[in-house]
């Protein structure tokens, strides 16, 4: 169990870490797209601009749980713990997403990795949401937009 507790430990480490420069990075992007409309971005959300604002965050932190997602799986699959890659995509994806459809197929020796993973994911997933309500949270919706025209 110690050996399963210190891989499930690394595993949270180094997923926080990928998911903490991923959402650097698309709050970088956001910046940018602040600095290059002049400041704060004050975008009417049914817009062209506000509609591809939220696809691509959504399609970004789709890309980064999906990266996530994958390296737990690719660990169950090194770590025998699985019969094969797809099924370690599989118990991997509902895991994370705390879904936790089945156990048995992974091996008993790896079932608290499984449920760590669940735990993490449900964190991980949580700190999307509020990175995305907050970004969300900076576009005015049509009702504040008086005399502005959509863009």
């Amino acid at each position: 169990m110690i050996v399963e507790l210190l891989v499930a430990t690394l595993m949270v480490l180094i997923t926080v870490g990928v998911h903490a420069m991923g959402l650097l990075t698309l709050g970088r992007i956001v910046a940018a797209s602040d600095a290059r409309a002049g400041g704060a971005i004050r975008l009417n959300p049914l817009s062209r601009r506000g509609a591809w604002l939220t696809i691509s965050l959504v399609l970004g932190l789709f890309f980064l749980h999906g990266v996530e997602i994958w390296l737990y799986a690719l660990l169950f699959h090194l770590l025998g713990a699985v019969p094969d890659l797809r099924e370690a995509v599989y118990f991997s994806t509902i895991s994370y997403g705390s879904i936790g459809y089945g156990d048995a197929s992974i091996t008993p020796d790896w079932k608290l990795l499984g449920a760590i993973e669940g735990v993490n994911g449900a964190i991980l997933l949580g700190w999307s949401i509020a990175f995305f309500v907050t970004v969300m949270g900076r576009l005015l919706p049509p009702a504040q937009r008086s005399h502005d025209s959509f863009d």
